[in-house]
């Protein structure tokens, strides 16, 4: 090595004679690094002359391509698939960079951190340095890129909970993170989550409020979407309410005349009230003619009663006058024969 640039490194051939190794030459491995942090001044080193330009007296030079390619090592040795493992060498706005055997780097993109979280809160977990697992998605030795995916390690949940889901099936949702626009929720017995737009909170706009609910509770809605190729599932309670009501309509009684929802139900409610009215009014007109006939049987008697009764007051009354009129007629004569 005779001379060390930001650009490359110089080497003299011969007395006379030298040529270039640009630093994007020198090695596999080592991206955007100053070439004096791979070789020194006076340095003596293998190349390979990669072309001659006599016009312009130009010689460029080699340095890795002395040695082995890790880049195609890597891609004939873990085929898509593999599982690997290795330190976080980087954290980038796009992912996390890994190191890998043989000096070559894999990254995970943000998309293949986690299923359910965005690729932006699923970061946050990692630190440079840590020591993580991953699988192989893809590896291209001529454009020296590996594809790796953490959230690969795991099923899909999707896909998991994939045969017992259908669009228009009403499912049970846990409300995992009340947002500004709407609702993170996870369905009940299963890892898979969704998000419910506030558009699709409830029918009424004023009642389309996320501050209306709480992280913990338990809401019921319908599957609008199901795409397991692109994972796209949405749920709504706002469809579920429209279905409800459609039901209700078809069972009780109809819009057409402008009678809303509230109405329709109200009046169910009031008919189902009605029969049990109905039923118990039943049951308590049952033991009644019993005792009317009880009554009516009771009746003849207490008349008789009252007519005995009656009749002995009227017989006394007889018995009683013939006695005072014969001791008036008495007392009568008696005072004429003394007056005689």
């Amino acid at each position: 090595m005779t001379n060390i640039t930001d650009y490359g490194a110089f080497v003299e051939l011969e007395s006379g004679v030298e040529g270039l190794i640009h630093v994007s030459e020198m090695s596999w491995t080592k991206k955007n690094v100053h070439p004096g942090k791979i070789v020194s001044t006076s340095q003596e080193v293998e190349v390979q002359v990669l072309e001659v330009d006599p016009q312009k007296r130009r010689i460029s030079l080699g340095l890795k391509q002395i040695q082995e390619n890790p880049w195609v090592e890597f891609t004939q040795t873990h085929p898509a698939g593999t599982q690997v493992e290795g330190a976080i060498r980087n954290i980038t706005e796009f992912g996390l960079f890994i190191g890998l055997d043989g000096g070559v780097d894999g990254m995970v993109h943000l998309s293949d951190l986690d299923w359910n979280r965005s690729g932006e809160d699923a970061i946050q977990d990692y630190k440079k340095g840590d020591e993580v697992k991953a699988v192989v998605l893809e590896a291209n030795s001529e454009k020296e890129r590996i594809s790796l995916g953490i959230k690969q390690l795991g099923g899909d949940p999707l896909k998991a909970a994939d045969g017992g889901l259908k669009k228009g099936q009403r499912v049970t949702c846990e409300i995992l993170e009340v947002k500004e626009r709407g609702l993170d929720v996870k369905l009940s017995d299963s890892d898979v989550t969704t998000f419910i737009r506030r558009a699709d909170l409830s029918r009424e706009r004023s009642e389309q409020r996320p501050e209306r609910f709480a992280a913990g509770e338990k809401v019921d809605a319908v599957i609008t979407q199901l795409d397991p190729k692109t994972r796209k599932l949405t749920v709504s309670i706002k469809a579920l309410e429209i279905v409800e009501e459609k039901d209700a309509v078809k069972q009780y009684g109809s819009t057409v005349s402008g009678a809303s929802l509230g109405d329709i139900l109200g009046a169910a409610l009031d008919k189902a009230k009605g029969s049990d009215d109905d039923e118990a009014a039943d049951d308590d007109a049952k033991p009644e003619p019993k005792k009317a006939k009880a009554k009516a049987k009771a009746k003849p008697k207490a008349k008789a009663k009252d007519d005995a009764e009656d009749n002995a007051e009227e017989a006394k009354s007889a018995a009683d006058t013939p006695a005072d009129d014969a001791a008036s007629d008495t007392d009568g004569g008696a005072g004429e024969d003394d007056k005689t």
